[in-house]
């Protein structure tokens, strides 16, 4: 097991106090592994913030060209970024499918935006409400990283026009955000295309026993996500009944047309055989006529009565044909009939086994979520009875990141993680706003800032505007915090107050690594020089110029 390093803090001080805790190896398992799935996300300040609508729009816009003609094959959006394929065809015994892929120049670096871009994408798509598109876009990407590289369970399941896009390597998704550009196939089981409606993405699918044994692991059991999966089930159940009902209903009326179309074609039947049968009569005077008048080539009248009754014979023959056509015909249209009649049948039941199938995975997840919810409030009780306390843990040991945690004091027993896992340089202060730190990266669409975390989920509530220097420390003062601020490739001092305001910007250029020290004097502080340099801790200009 690793060792992790709490530093613990009290009011406004920190305690550099550190002890080991044991933490669980498998939540850094792969799925191969371990079916424990924990995403890995950025969760550090950005340079630029998209809204939720414009993330979503990203699904949107390929979503609305899929719903022109669900049942067409066609590739959407832009390679580099990001684009689906929309695998259908009309073979059978297997599932279609929708495949997301993240280009290489994405910059999608968390979850739940992830998720947005697929929720997105099914509500433009197969008309989806947005809460039922949400739920389902958690399912598919636990379902994708669970069966993430296992190429062999894709082929079990999917249509050659689907397998034909994935691969060993990239097929699914990856547990951690740094390798979904480029390395992402996210693929969406699709179960009734033609039709539409809830039943579009197999649900049953994408919640199997793996899914939900993985979704378990979590602290909260997801049992929220998962109660509103059991609801869309039920709900598609409802709609597939009431479609058997309607394909049961419309099979009766197409039997008793097929029964009159049977009648038809029998009373057509006997009619042609009767018209024939006349036409053989008739044929078989004009031949005996036919026979007297080449005996009697001389005998006119013979000549006359012979051709009369081929003509006859010829205009019996053709009523016969006509008739034998319309019974032909009749005969046809029978046979469609039943073959309605029986595809509605067949439909009926299909209908039905779906209803009952839905209905019956609904029952057992909603009795197995009442445990897991009991197992939760009974967990969440015993940590209300627990003195709870906050410290840092490490997460990055190479670049020196950790998280907030919120802990028992009296067993170290983690009760809640930071979802921010890059705060810098292992420093954080209590304030009245929550806890105060660096965090952030370096990187595309990533920035470092001064950030308040709030006490309750321990996510980013505040962040400063000013960019902080990659390696800068933080130093408290009272209710005052300096650190080096980044501008236009130099490096300054600034004073910031709780609300992350930053107060004063020093006019003296700083090394990005400066120590800051709060001296009666001053601040001291090395220039970008490397000089020791004496800040006025009113206004942050030097004293000892």
């Amino acid at each position: 097991m690793k060792k992790y390093f709490f530093f613990l803090f009290v009011s406004l001080f920190i305690v550099t106090i550190s002890f080991a805790l044991e933490v669980d190896k498998s939540e850094l398992q792969s799925a191969s592994e371990n079916q424990t799935i924990e995403f890995i996300n950025y969760t550090g300040p950005h340079s630029v913030i998209n809204s939720i609508s414009q993330i979503k729009g990203i699904g949107s816009s390929m979503g609305s060209q899929v719903s022109k003609n669900p049942a067409l094959a066609t590739n959407l959006g832009s390679k580099n970024k990001y684009y689906v394929v929309h695998a259908v065809d009309e073979s059978k015994g297997k599932f279609d499918a929708d495949i997301l892929f993240i280009g290489s120049d994405a910059t999608v670096d968390h979850i739940d935006n992830l998720r947005r871009i697929i929720s997105g994408y099914l509500s433009s798509a197969y008309g989806y409400s947005e809460k039922d598109a949400d739920t389902l876009a958690v399912f598919i990407t636990v379902y994708n990283a669970v069966y993430r590289g296992k190429l062999e369970a894709f082929q079990s399941k999917y249509k050659d026009i689907v397998v034909k896009n994935l691969t060993a390597e990239n097929c699914g998704l990856s547990v951690n955000y740094s390798d979904w550009p480029g390395k992402s196939q996210i693929v969406i089981p699709l179960y009734d295309v033609a039709n539409g409606g809830l039943s579009t993405v197999d649900t049953s699918v994408i919640s199997d026993t793996k899914v939900v044994e993985s979704m378990q692991e979590d602290d909260d059991k997801n049992v929220e996500s998962r109660k509103d999966m059991v609801d869309l089930k039920e709900r598609e159940s409802d709609a597939a009944s009431q479609a058997a009902k309607e394909s049961q209903k419309a099979a009766v009326e197409e039997e008793k047309k097929a029964e009159e179309a049977n009648k038809k074609a029998e009373e057509a039947k006997k009619e042609a055989d009767q018209a024939q049968k006349e036409a053989d009569q008739a044929q078989q005077v004009a031949d005996e006529k036919q026979k007297i008048a080449d005996e009697n080539p001389q005998d006119k009248e013979a000549q006359e009565e012979a051709k009369e009754a081929q003509e006859e014979a010829d205009q019996a023959q053709q009523v016969a044909d006509e008739k034998k056509a319309e019974a032909e015909s009749e005969q046809e249209n029978a046979y469609e009939a039943q073959k309605t009649a029986d595809e509605k049948k067949e439909e009926a039941s299909e209908k039905q086994a779906l209803a009952d199938k839905k209905q019956s995975e609904a029952q057992s997840e909603r009795k197995e979520i009442a445990q897991d919810q009991n197992e939760v409030q009974k967990k969440e009780a015993a940590q209300a009875k627990m003195t709870a306390e906050y410290g840092l843990v490490i997460t990055d040991q190479s670049n020196m990141y950790s998280r907030l945690v919120k802990f028992s004091a009296e067993t170290g027993e983690i009760m809640k993680n930071s979802p921010v896992t890059v705060i810098r340089n292992r420093t954080i202060f209590k304030t009245s706003q929550g806890y105060l730190a660096i965090a952030g990266e370096e990187g595309e669409n990533k920035a470092i800032k001064l950030v308040t975390l709030d006490t309750e989920n321990m996510e980013i509530a505040a962040e400063s505007q000013l960019d902080i220097a990659a390696d800068s420390v933080l130093v408290q003062n009272g209710s005052d915090f300096y650190c080096v601020i980044s501008k236009d490739g130099s490096f300054y001092v600034a004073k910031f107050d709780e609300s992350l305001n930053a107060k004063i910007v020093s006019d003296v250029a700083v090394l990005s690594c400066s120590p800051i020290s709060v001296m009666s004097s001053g601040i001291v502080v090395t220039d970008s020089n490397g000089r020791l340099t004496i800040l006025n801790a009113d206004d942050l200009t030097a004293i000892n110029k």
